[in-house]
């Protein structure tokens, strides 16, 4: 495809999205000029977002980094010269191996996530690397971890209801997610379910995109979704909408739960979470009576000091009703797990001389580099933008700042983190690899093959791990291992049943292939935690320390669990920071198309908080707490209750934009669970300018 001029070529879009769209690039001498949807792919079917459709703007960016680079002015300034690569690995290489020999391999941190989603970019020969090296872990929980470890509490297995089953739904509740901007493909299943009567409720702070779409739409206070969760159990156990017999069968602690939910009244469960008691009896009822019933878990609740715990108690809601043997119904949190590869194989732990290495959060950056004994001397930045996107900003930027830390990325262009690096290496986009996507949502595993060389002098993270490795005398054979064979690596993996028949040769082929999804039909028979059961009473969290029963715990700052908002607080308004439509985190924040829609940054604030404030819609405002400040443009709307505040994306420090950024206000605390981000548990006040 790479030496093909012209022609209509097969790909896959690489972005962390649920959809994971297959895509036809329109190749015309030798430049791709045009980005489409694939029909021929089962779920996506030729719809695709603006932001993809756009994609061809980002790889012929003018301000696309073609070559390595060196710093030449101070830490911050975004100085650089040009090197060569053979200069740049050295470089790395010498600083490596002299930190090594003053203070351990430990120094050294790799930091990353899902810029890129292909599998070999992410979770393949750079952690063959790093665990070679001996190098301090991360522990990625910037996104959905929370929420994937209390779904495992309840169910187990980390995946649930078929996108495909969810068109037979009669009630779908999306709950807080904005799946308009955020899994369009899902927004299509629905529309599909509705034309057929089925009714949706959407539940958020905000009432964004999907929101507006919703038959019936029920804002409340951040953090308090697991209150309202228990209440709905409340009702459903009161009045008998409960499947006596699915419980019997297929949980384990369902009379412990009805008992414990007693203390949920309706009346309570109201002063907690902003929805008035006869709302909660409704919904309760709604969810109750109706079937198929499906619930749709979006990533925005797990973003709170609670958030493991939320994700389990709405994950429950499905078992007490019976709605997990109803085609259509159920729940969806993540489907990952269907397609879970040979992690083992890709990432070679037993190659690290030092198992028992320490491991830091991705979500306290800022603590690790300013703090953590012995200290990070290098940092090594891939497929993310900490400088944006990770919490509490202004102790990254101290961190980042550091003098004495030798400082690494490897991106497509020069992001706010590059502003701190020693060594810019440049990136290929994914059109110009070779790499292997499954979806956290549907159930199709997919090939990319490049289709345009890689442009100026950039290389794959498979590419430079491998030179980095060379450049470091490692003389093991998985550094010599070609993409193919770490593909045929990963597909061979017999723990997974689901992935039966999926192979290198039938994704040539096919370009994308569907799992073996025949074990789901008995899958509630053998779930993988302690007693096999949904787990509505957990031994494993009574050992862990945390409530064996779903239960609200109030969020740290800025709300005391029983009042609204602002009441006795330092800071009375909660700061939530949600997606924007025309960006993915920070990625597209470079795009004029994209920024152009989005225009500028704002702050949605009712129209309650905005009187008492003396600000008018337009208005400069800035959002401020301790940790920081935030200088945004004011929207006075009613899209939230009162004691709420929304400011959409995450976008680039740029002084026509914007010269401050969201996630100067957010928290590095880690929620209850999985060491997830708190980005949404956020306390602020907000004054005109």
């Amino acid at each position: 495809m790479i030496h093909e001029p012209n022609g209509v070529f097969p790909a896959v879009c690489p972005l962390d999205c649920p959809d994971t769209c297959s895509l036809l690039l329109h190749k015309e001498n030798g430049k791709i000029v045009k980005v489409t949807g694939n029909p021929d792919h089962p779920i996506t079917q030729g719809a695709i977002c603006n932001k993809v459709r756009n994609m061809a703007e980002r790889v012929y960016h003018p301000e696309r980094v073609l070559y390595p680079l060196k710093r030449v002015g101070a830490k911050g300034e975004g100085k650089f010269e040009r090197i060569t690569w053979e200069e740049a690995v050295k470089e790395i290489a010498d600083r490596y191996q002299t930190l090594i020999r003053k203070h351990g391999a430990e120094t050294i941190l790799p930091y990353s996530f899902y810029g890129n989603m292909g599998i070999l970019s992410v979770d393949g020969m750079d952690r063959r690397f790093f665990n070679r090296l001996g190098a301090t872990q991360l522990q990625q929980g910037i996104c959905n971890s929370a929420g994937n470890a209390g779904w495992r509490y309840t169910m187990g297995f980390g995946g649930g209801t078929s996108p495909e089953e969810t068109v037979k739904a009669k009630l779908i509740i999306v709950w807080g997610g904005n799946l308009v901007s955020t899994n369009m493909h899902q927004v299509a299943l629905i529309e599909k379910a509705r034309k057929q009567g089925a009714q949706l409720v959407v539940i958020d702070v905000h009432r964004n995109r999907t929101g507006q779409r919703a038959d019936w739409f029920i804002p409340l206070y951040p953090g308090t979704d697991g209150a309202l969760a228990l209440g709905m159990m409340h009702v459903l156990f009161e009045r008998g909408l409960v499947d006596e017999a699915f419980m019997e069968r297929y949980t384990h602690g369902h009379a412990e739960l009805r008992e414990h939910v007693k203390q949920y009244t309706p009346e309570r469960v109201a002063a907690i979470t902003g929805v008035p008691a006869e709302s909660i009896v409704k919904l309760a009822v709604l969810y109750g009576e109706t079937s198929p019933a499906y619930i749709h878990i979006g990533n925005g609740l797990q973003h709170h000091d609670n958030g493991g715990m939320t994700v389990r108690t709405i994950s429950c809601l499905p078992a007490l009703t019976g709605q997990w043997i109803v085609p259509g119904g159920g729940a969806f949190k993540s489907n990952g797990a269907y397609g879970k590869m040979n992690s083992t194989a890709l990432e070679r732990p037993d190659l690290r001389p030092n198992p028992g290495a320490r491991t830091v959060s991705m979500n306290q950056l800022g603590d690790v580099l300013l703090t953590l004994d012995p200290p990070i001397h290098a940092l090594y930045v891939y497929c993310s933008n900490p400088a944006v996107v990770a919490p509490d900003t202004g102790k990254v930027e101290q961190g980042l700042l550091r003098e004495d830390l030798f400082t690494v990325v490897h991106d497509l262009f020069l992001t706010d983190t590059t502003k701190y690096a020693d060594i810019v290496l440049p990136a290929t986009s994914s059109f110009e690899n070779t790499d292997l996507y499954s979806s956290y949502w549907h159930h199709y595993i997919q090939l990319q093959e490049p289709v345009i060389a890689p442009r100026g002098e950039s290389k794959s993270n498979v590419e430079t791990f491998k030179l980095l490795a060379e450049a470091m005398g490692f003389e093991e054979e998985a550094f010599r291992d070609t993409e193919e064979d770490m593909i045929r690596q990963a597909l061979e993996f017999r723990h997974n049943p689901y992935l039966e028949g999926v192979t290198l040769e039938k994704l040539k082929e096919q370009r994308a292939v569907k799992l073996n999804m025949e074990p789901q039909q008995t899958w509630l028979d053998h779930l993988s935690t302690s007693s096999q059961k949904i787990e509505l009473y957990s031994a494993t969290l009574e050992r862990a320390g945390l409530p064996p029963l779903p239960t609200y715990v109030p969020l740290v700052e800025g709300y005391d669990g029983e009042r609204r908002p602002g009441k006795d607080t330092p800071y009375p308004l909660m700061f939530v920071s949600p997606p924007n439509h025309s960006f993915l985190n920070s990625t597209f924040g470079n795009v004029e198309k994209l920024t152009a829609l989005e225009k500028s940054p704002l702050l949605q604030i009712h129209p309650d908080d905005a009187a008492a404030r003396g600000i008018v819609d337009g208005d400069d405002v800035t959002v401020w707490n301790d940790r920081g400040s935030y200088e945004v443009k004011a929207s006075v709307t009613d899209r939230m209750l009162p004691g709420t505040v929304v400011s959409q994306g995450l976008w680039w420090q740029q002084e026509e934009r914007t010269r401050s950024r969201a996630n100067a206000l957010t928290p590095d605390r880690l929620a209850d669970m999985g060491g997830g981000a708190v980005f949404f548990s956020t306390a602020v006040d907000v004054k005109r300018r």
